[in-house]
């Protein structure tokens, strides 16, 4: 919460080149099945929660934007792709994945339900594991050094210590 107690929330992209804060209530927490969302998140549907109108600031850098159609544009990284946000006239919508905690920001509706994939409804009843469980994939596993951001803000990103092929586009010197 902020001094004046309205909530804050923080996110950004995986390789942390961008990165946002809001202040104020989010609206319309939602998962969006229409076609051109699937394809803008790469994904079974969008899930999306609109800003508060002047409660979004961009903390570091800004997501570049493709115009999906002749009413909305979408954000996204162009350092590693995290789709962002859904612009359109009535608002900003982020992705609730890019939040730093997207489990405080639960859809309450849905939208598009006719583009909706047959099996999305039974992806909760297909048989669940670990990741630790797949032991064929254990020495892969252990191996994994993640560059991703991590969930909070960071004075600078990526860290002097990270390897420069991996710092995201061609930015050789870390952002800040």
């Amino acid at each position: 919460m902020s001094l004046d107690n309205r909530p804050v929330y923080t996110g950004g992209c995986q390789c942390g080149a961008v990165r946002f804060r809001v202040e104020g209530r989010l609206a319309d927490a939602s998962v969006c099945h229409c076609r051109m969302c699937q394809k803008a998140f790469g994904a079974f549907y969008a899930p999306l929660a609109t800003a508060p109108a002047g409660g979004l600031t961009w903390t570091r850098g800004e997501p570049k934007r493709f115009r999906s159609s002749n009413h909305v544009q979408r954000g996204f990284c162009a350092a590693c792709g995290t789709p962002l946000t859904y612009e359109a006239p009535d608002g900003v919508a982020l992705a609730i994945g890019s939040f730093d905690h997207p489990e405080a920001v639960a859809p309450t509706v849905q939208f598009g339900i006719e583009g909706k994939l047959p099996y999305v409804d039974a992806i909760s009843a297909l048989p669940a594991r670990l990741t630790a469980d797949d032991l064929a994939a254990a020495a892969f596993l252990a191996s994994v050094v993640s560059y991703q951001h991590p969930d909070h803000d960071t004075e600078n990103w990526p860290p002097a210590s990270m390897p420069p092929a991996r710092r995201g586009g061609d930015e050789p010197e870390p952002r800040t």
